[in-house]
């Protein structure tokens, strides 16, 4: 399974306004900006998240984006579901009627866990994880030195 730059795009722009619009929207050409996204193609992954609600867009001179939920509440599989649609790898898994061999066949289960495995992942994670593993990794390492 591969994840398209929609959706990877979408998360990291979704992580971006969390870290940057707490207190006042962030424009879109200061997201791309700091994402490395042309802008024309972050508007339209931005469209999406503002029709599922996890985006909310304020017009004018300081206007922007915002989050429509709290970063606790945005789980990841939500925001994959709505960029790229049903997570399942195969066809046969989510629709057993376009595959005769589909009540006995031995891939499709695995598939099956696969794709179960994967939707485990993304919901156990919020924008909330994001923001703090952000924080983390933006973090400077200590060195600790022992005389």
């Amino acid at each position: 399974m591969r994840l398209s730059t929609r959706a990877r795009y979408g998360t990291r722009a979704l992580l971006d306004i969390a870290v940057h619009g707490q207190d006042a929207p962030v424009q879109l050409k200061d997201i791309a900006e700091r994402q490395q996204v042309s802008s024309a193609y972050l508007e339209q992954v931005i469209r999406p998240l503002l029709a599922a609600g996890l985006v909310r867009s304020s017009r004018g001179a300081k206007g922007g984006f915002q989050l429509g939920k709290a970063p606790e509440e945005v789980r990841l599989i939500e925001v994959v579901q709505i960029l790229e649609g049903s997570l399942m790898l195969v066809e046969c898994v989510s629709s057993p009627d376009t595959c005769s061999r589909s009540g006995y066949c031995v891939t499709r289960d695995v598939w099956r866990e696969v794709g179960t495995a994967i939707a485990g992942v993304l919901e156990s994670i919020t924008l909330q994880d994001l923001v703090e593993r952000q924080r983390v990794k933006q973090q400077p390492k200590e060195a600790s030195y022992h005389i």
